[in-house]
């Protein structure tokens, strides 16, 4: 009787084993970041909710640190700035909040990290868009197979795991490994 903790920890180790998959990819962008910031560009990313909360904390370990002391690197989460996204989301539909920033603020050269559960949401897909179409590259990272996302992005870091929890705890551990290789 009650809710089943074994359950749920089998789920995330089936869910963590996916990741191990995922390394060549991981790899790529990995050296990609690291490139880009080396060459003056920032990474800018979006998501909405659990997502936007992870970009948030990604953005906030590079401007920062993670673990070790250093300069602190360009990074930009397009989540925090209330003002824009509700005038944005007013003005010209919550499918722009993203894409109306990243054309605002980015150049050529820089880098956009779509995080989605789904890989559905029409705001991510419209920013990858707008950057696909403006020199920057793009990284998704994503789950339930990737959705839409999958097919647009420049580089997919796509768990096939279809339970939102579980994706969002592999998402962060991704995104901690980023933060690790890129300080390394």
């Amino acid at each position: 009787m009650g809710f089943d903790f074994n359950a749920s920890l089998e789920e995330h180790r089936t869910a963590l084993a996916g990741v191990e998959r995922l390394y060549p990819v991981l790899s790529e962008v990995s050296q990609l970041m690291c490139q880009r910031l080396k060459g003056g560009h920032t990474i800018y990313g979006c998501g909405n909710g659990g997502s936007a909360s992870d970009i948030q904390h990604f953005a906030a370990e590079l401007t920062g640190r993670f673990e070790i002391e250093r300069k602190g690197y360009p990074a930009v989460a397009l989540t925090t700035d209330t003002c824009a996204l509700t005038s944005i989301g007013n003005d010209y539909g919550f499918e722009a909040i993203f894409e109306r920033q990243l054309a605002a603020l980015s150049h050529e050269g820089d880098l956009l990290l779509a995080i989605s559960t789904s890989g559905n949401s029409m705001n991510v897909i419209r920013a990858v868009e707008y950057a696909q179409a403006n020199g920057i590259k793009t990284i998704g990272l994503l789950g339930k197979g990737g959705g839409q996302l999958k097919g647009l992005v420049d580089y997919a870091i796509t768990l096939e795991v279809e339970r939102t929890a579980r994706i969002q705890e592999m998402h962060i551990l991704i995104l901690h490994m980023l933060c690790e290789s890129i300080e390394a």
